[in-house]
């Protein structure tokens, strides 16, 4: 801890202000008893400032420290997060206890956490701990510090003030919001999976179950059909039969690092990685094998595995691959990774595959592998018009060329459509 952190109190500075006066007046009128006593309250305050400079308050018998839990975690932004911070000794001895009864604490969070509402918190101390309790809304996407906790102590004698931070900082990560999209959409993309590959695809509402073996999920198991058997079932691939799905986000849309994030970019890229999650959460939650891939300049796909089953860790690792999607750096290379991802997922694409796809206009470069993605598939896309012109030249010429090889678009104006009323519109074209 360094001197800059160690300021007398209001006690202190009288005390040096008194001792100053005291040895200058005794010096001046040869008083030596005089300048003996300022020299002392001076003497004081310098050994009370040596003392707090080298006692560290997370170091030797008194040292404390600290503990936080958030809730829940990751976080959802725009939604309420409560975190409980405990500070307690190490070792409950006097000199520890005697430290946290003189103590007082502070929490430090990034902006992007409490942009609107300053840090409100409850604070409960006992004998042998100080349990704090506040509440946050994330208003941002990625990843926030939270802490370390800033304390304020003070010597015995109340000379002397300590500022040092205590503990570790701790990361908020912030998912995107998602929205309940109509099901509806869903079933007709596995019904014209169905229909292309005919009986051989079972119905998404067909159950098969089988019996049990070493290294099943536990969690698959058919309990009802069990205990009716007498030996255990388990429910195979839920997904049989369904379509695999994957969700293309163009990072065109997001603005490039640096952004203002409150500028007309930031927004509405912001809305495209919400339309993206939730697309993608709403197919996997009716049961088809989903995947969320961001362009990139190099895309390796094999970062991106398909989640499947309604459980909610399949959405958790979709939501958890949007937490740090940012913008790229210039428009040029934006349009070159939507290509070289767009090359790529067609080349790997899986027979009847489903695409979904939120895009800003495309280019001269990603027009011509972007579009023929809907080759031999049902594709959806979202075309996301820049400042809010949804009826552009460019977004006009990027719906023609997508709608003429076969896919399903329509134009979004983030500032006039939630993701709700767009996928709307896309059932409404799908019929």
């Amino acid at each position: 801890m360094s001197v800059a952190q160690v300021r007398p109190t209001a006690r202190g500075s009288a005390v040096l202000v008194a001792g100053l006066v005291l040895v200058g007046t005794g010096t001046a009128l040869g008083l030596t008893d005089v300048v003996g006593l300022g020299a002392s309250g001076l003497l004081v305050v310098a050994a009370a400032w040596g003392w707090m400079i080298v006692r560290r308050i997370d170091r030797g018998r008194g040292a404390l420290r600290v503990s936080r839990r958030i809730e829940p975690d990751p976080a959802v932004r725009g939604n309420q997060v409560t975190t409980r911070l405990l500070v307690t000794p190490v070792s409950p001895n006097a000199t520890a206890l005697g430290r946290l009864a003189r103590l007082r604490i502070s929490e430090q969070a990034a902006a992007e956490l409490c942009e609107h509402d300053a840090l409100r918190a409850q604070v409960v101390s006992h004998p042998d701990r100080i349990a704090v309790r506040y509440r946050l809304r994330p208003e941002h996407r990625g990843r926030w510090p939270l802490g370390p906790v800033l304390t304020s102590r003070v010597d015995v004698f109340g000379l002397v003030r300590a500022r040092q931070p205590l503990g570790e900082a701790s990361n908020v990560s912030v998912r995107p919001r998602t929205t309940e999209l109509a099901v509806r959409g869903s079933r007709a993309f596995g019904d014209l999976a169905r229909s292309r590959n005919g009986a051989r695809t079972s119905s998404s509402d067909d159950s098969v179950l089988r019996e049990y073996v070493a290294g099943d999920d536990p969690r698959r198991v058919h309990w009802a059909t069990a205990a009716r058997r007498g030996q255990l079932m388990v429910r195979t691939d839920e997904n049989a039969g369904m379509a695999s799905v994957t969700v293309l986000l163009d990072r065109g849309i997001l603005p490039p690092p640096g952004t203002d994030r409150s500028s007309t970019a930031a927004r509405d890229g912001e809305w495209a990685v919400e339309a993206a999650a939730s697309v993608a959460v709403t197919l996997l939650g009716a049961g088809h094998p989903v995947r969320l891939v961001a362009s990139s300049a190099a895309p390796a796909l094999d970062a991106y595995p398909y989640s499947t089953g309604r459980t909610s860790d399949g959405a958790a690792q979709i939501l958890d691959d949007t937490i740090d999607l940012g913008g790229h750096t210039n428009p040029r290379d934006a349009e070159r990774a939507l290509a070289a991802t767009a090359d790529a997922l067609r080349a790997s694409r899986r027979p009847g595959e489903l695409t979904v796809a939120v895009l800003g206009p495309l280019g001269a470069v990603s027009g011509p592998s972007v579009a023929p993605l809907a080759g031999d598939g049902n594709h959806w896309a979202f075309v996301v018009a820049p400042d809010g012109d949804s009826l552009g030249g460019a977004v006009t010429e990027t719906l023609s060329m997508l709608r003429a090889i076969g896919w399903l678009a329509v134009a979004v104006d983030p500032r006039e459509h939630t993701v709700s009323a767009a996928w709307n519109r896309l059932l409404e074209e799908h019929r």
